[in-house]
């Protein structure tokens, strides 16, 4: 018989996990606890779940960023996104990405339990029942990836993974956001013989500063106020395998002198701990800025650059590569309606012909999300019209609805409209990260979200 349904609970409040904890053993089910996202990706690949509960603020990665990474590697898997943030907009984003449901904080210990327990009851339905426990776990596959697009520069690019990939020589991958970094490095660990070792992407630009050193290295219990139990960092986790430090330009010169006492040696120290622990790592380092820039303003050092740059590549934003345009709507929208059980589904010239004159600032991360969006708005229809991505509805929708530069957009009309226009597309294409957008604009992030307000009022956005 199967036994009770495991629960993962991911949540930084430690008072609302064992409230938790209570509520969901008194109802016959198992559960676990963790206070953050990147605890919970340990979790889930050593352990088998029939359900996730997640809250959105977290201190590391957020939710969104963990039910990406969900949808992505365990695409079976439920995922329930709980916030203290509610808005209409939010909860559209969430059950967009991919949550089986979203639920404000506060909310009823009654409430949850039935939102719990209906998931479970369908899942079941559906024949995904809890399995048996005492039958050794399923090991999952891992996710393959390719670089969709036929333009010649695209061609040369792929070409040379297989030579980049044979040896475990660093990489460094500059790029605009969204131009692919994070997919040429999966390539590079999927054709090399680390290919069954781990791949582990931490996202340098997310990490809170204080933490940056115990996320990369790890820490011992008690090294810091805070850190109550023993934690693998990231080159730990990454042994045998593949680390990707995404935006790795954004870490502190400290940290990238211990950086560059791994890359040469081979082994690190944890935060607090006395002995030094060897690692076999491949590294692989992205960056959207332009790192001679970084370089010269002595935020990113020389040496570490030359370290990591054995093998220098460069994504390719989508604006030089237009005719890939086609090809990778059609990829994504077959992506989508996969993951989403949806039947196949066409998309109207009208919509091609729109982002065919498009600037794309986004790039292809941008053209996905969009793709996206279409997929799950137009429903039960089996074609995607230019409707079902340009809706008023969204606070981007004057940025994109109008093809290629300024001119085919809403017109600026005073300064607030531009810096309007500015703040939302800098949040655009840091994927709503404020603290990544202010520090493109030159302000503060607490502007930042004093002007969101303030747009929201004025309803100049949902």
């Amino acid at each position: 018989m199967p036994s009770q349904p495991h629960i993962l609970f991911v949540d930084d409040e430690l008072l609302l996990q064992k409230v938790f904890d209570r509520l969901v053993t008194r109802n016959n089910m198992q559960v676990t606890c963790t206070s953050s996202a990147l605890q919970a990706v340990e979790h889930l690949k050593t352990h088998d779940f029939d359900l996730v509960v997640t809250d959105f603020m977290m201190p590391d990665m957020d939710g969104l960023e963990l039910l990406a990474h969900i949808r992505q590697e365990y695409p079976d898997l439920g995922v329930i996104m709980i916030t203290a943030h509610a808005s209409v907009q939010h909860a559209v984003r969430t059950m967009q990405s991919g949550a089986i449901d979203y639920l404000p904080k506060p909310f009823q210990t009654d409430v949850l339990i039935e939102r719990i327990r209906g998931v479970l009851d369908k899942k079941e339905e559906q024949g995904k029942a809890p399995r048996d426990r005492s039958e050794k776990p399923k090991r999952r596959t891992s996710h393959t990836v390719e670089f969709v697009g036929e333009h010649p520069d695209v061609k040369k690019l792929v070409d040379v993974i297989p030579r980049v990939s044979s040896n475990k020589a660093p990489v460094f991958i500059q790029g605009e956001s969204g131009t692919g970094k994070e997919i040429l490095a999966r390539l590079i660990h999927q054709n090399s013989d680390r290919s069954e070792g781990p791949f582990v992407a931490v996202n340098c630009a997310n990490l809170p500063r204080e933490l940056v050193e115990s996320h990369l290295f790890g820490h011992r219990k008690g090294a810091f106020t805070g850190a109550i139990e023993d934690m693998d960092g990231a080159f730990e986790r990454a042994d045998g395998g593949t680390l990707l430090l995404d935006e790795i330009t954004e870490i502190d010169l400290p940290v990238q002198a211990k950086m560059l006492r791994v890359l040469q040696e081979s082994e690190f120290q944890r935060v607090g701990a006395p002995n030094v622990t060897k690692v076999d790592v491949r590294v692989i380092a992205t960056s959207n800025r332009i790192v001679s820039e970084a370089i010269s303003e002595g935020s990113f050092r020389e040496d570490l650059y030359f370290r990591l740059s054995v093998f220098p590549l460069t994504g390719i934003p989508l604006r030089e590569r237009i005719s890939d345009i086609p090809m990778l709507v059609g990829h994504f929208v077959d992506k989508y309606c996969t993951l989403y059980g949806l039947p196949p589904k066409t998309v109207s010239d009208e919509l091609v012909d729109q982002f065919m004159q498009y600037s794309w600032p986004g790039n292809v991360r941008q053209l996905e999300n969009m793709m996206q969006r279409g997929v799950l708005l137009s429903a039960d229809r089996n074609r995607i019209e230019a409707s079902d991505v340009f809706d008023t509805f969204f606070s981007d929708n004057e940025l994109t609805a109008g093809g290629d530069g300024e001119d085919a957009r809403v017109p600026v009309r005073t300064i607030e409209d531009m810096e309007r226009r500015m703040i939302l597309s800098a949040l655009s294409e840091t994927n709503n990260n404020q603290q990544l957008a202010a520090k493109r604009l030159g302000i503060s992030a607490r502007t930042i979200r004093n002007k969101l307000k303030k747009y929201r009022e004025e309803g100049h956005i949902s």
